[in-house]
């Protein structure tokens, strides 16, 4: 397969000042000033008096020369191993959210799309390669616990970034900056009114989404997703509304700390290539440890056993006591084996007859849906070249 040249391509999402194929110029080099003083500062570039004077409290957002300055953004950069080609001022636009500075050019949204798209890309091949038969429902759970809005959150704090009380050109580049959504029961006229009784809240939606839904308009988590740009092109208008009640409203920590955490993703793509993103993916992501089987419920495991083996073609199961100790005793255990034939699918144990039977046909009902092969290839590693050898795909979950 050939392989894309990304700095030809990549202007549409990053700007001119954090290309990495040019020195980046900065725009000017402020010192902080106060309120009622200003000062005069000279270009780096050409080495002329600029005459302009800048105030960083009318900024939205502190201006790309003052990454080269922050020592918080050169620690996080170390922190997390980023690429050489990866520069800061990249990294600090990755931390301003869009309700902070809505200019495109400026603010993480471009790049949260894409990294988005990445982590969505890496983490279900990793899932379906590795687990071929799980259930979608099980499939979305674990798509939330890789890369869900709280799992990026808890990456944010674990990376050690701190968050600015509030945007603006003054704080210090390697902040978080977003416009904190005001809370519920915060009073801002001062007459006792709390702020959440005074929103109206759409009427819910009364249809039911079935799993074909899900799993084919959904997002990665099976939930709605936001609109696409597809429909910012049909419809312009769409877009300076949401992004002036987005302005009015704000956003919750979890949501800025997941479009940042997309962001540095999209970011590393861009300006290192594929192989740094998937060191990256790995590094970060995919080492972190979830124990699928916890994910299951089952509602009537025996059900669902019974249809499985009519499914596939295999004798009907039947449960059989293994072992027992104590049946006269306050404390009985009982061991029972669900059997097809001559093989036993699974083993549970309980303190009556019924729960080791329920155990039974959950543990076999885990032994098919976590089949894993012994050698686990995901389609993106023959990117580079290479022959591709599919998977098992499986007929998929047991339809009641």
């Amino acid at each position: 397969m050939k392989t894309l040249r990304l700095l030809r391509w990549s202007g549409a999402v990053l700007s001119p000042r954090t290309r990495p194929c040019a020195y980046i110029r900065p725009i000017l080099q402020p010192s902080r000033l106060q309120s009622t003083a200003t000062a005069a500062v000279q270009d780096d570039v050409d080495n002329n008096a600029v005459s302009s004077l800048i105030d960083l409290t009318t900024l939205p957002s502190p201006p790309p020369s003052r990454a080269l300055q922050s020592a918080k953004l050169s620690a996080l950069h170390a922190r997390l191993s980023l690429p050489p080609r990866l520069p800061v001022q990249t990294l600090a636009r990755c931390l301003v959210d869009a309700s902070a500075d809505s200019h495109p050019s400026f603010n993480n949204h471009s790049l949260s799309l894409l990294g988005n798209d990445l982590l969505g890309y890496y983490t279900s091949e990793l899932i379906l390669c590795r687990y071929p038969r799980l259930p979608m429902m099980i499939i979305f759970a674990a798509m939330q616990a890789y890369i869900g809005p709280a799992t990026l959150t808890s990456i944010t704090r674990e990376w050690g970034v701190d968050i600015a009380a509030e945007p603006g050109g003054e704080v210090d580049p390697g902040l978080l900056q977003f416009k904190a959504i005001i809370p519920g029961n915060a009073d801002l006229a001062g007459d006792g009114t709390l702020f959440k009784d005074t929103q109206t809240h759409p009427a819910p939606k009364l249809w039911n989404r079935g799993l074909s839904s899900l799993s084919v308009t959904d997002d990665y988590f099976g939930t709605i997703p936001p609109r696409s740009p597809t429909d910012y092109l049909e419809r312009p208008e769409l877009a300076a509304q949401e992004a002036a009640a987005l302005n009015a409203r704000g956003v919750t920590l979890e949501r800025a700390s997941t479009n940042f955490v997309r962001a540095v993703m999209g970011a590393v793509y861009l300006h290192a290539g594929r192989n740094a993103t998937k060191a990256f993916f790995r590094a970060h992501f995919q080492s972190r440890e979830l124990n699928v089987s916890k994910l299951f419920e089952f509602r009537q495991p025996t059900r669902d056993l019974s249809r499985l083996c009519a499914r596939e073609g295999l004798v009907s199961p039947v449960a059989r006591i293994l072992s027992e100790t104590g049946r006269e005793s306050r404390t009985p255990v009982f061991v029972v084996g669900v059997f097809s034939g001559r093989d036993k699918l699974g083993e549970g144990q309980g303190g009556s007859l019924d729960e080791a039977r329920l155990r039974a046909a959950i543990a076999a009902l885990k032994g098919w849906y976590l089949y894993s092969p012994l050698e686990v290839k995901v389609p993106s590693e023959v990117e580079e070249g290479g022959k591709w050898e599919g998977v098992l795909i499986d007929g998929g979950e047991v339809v009641v």
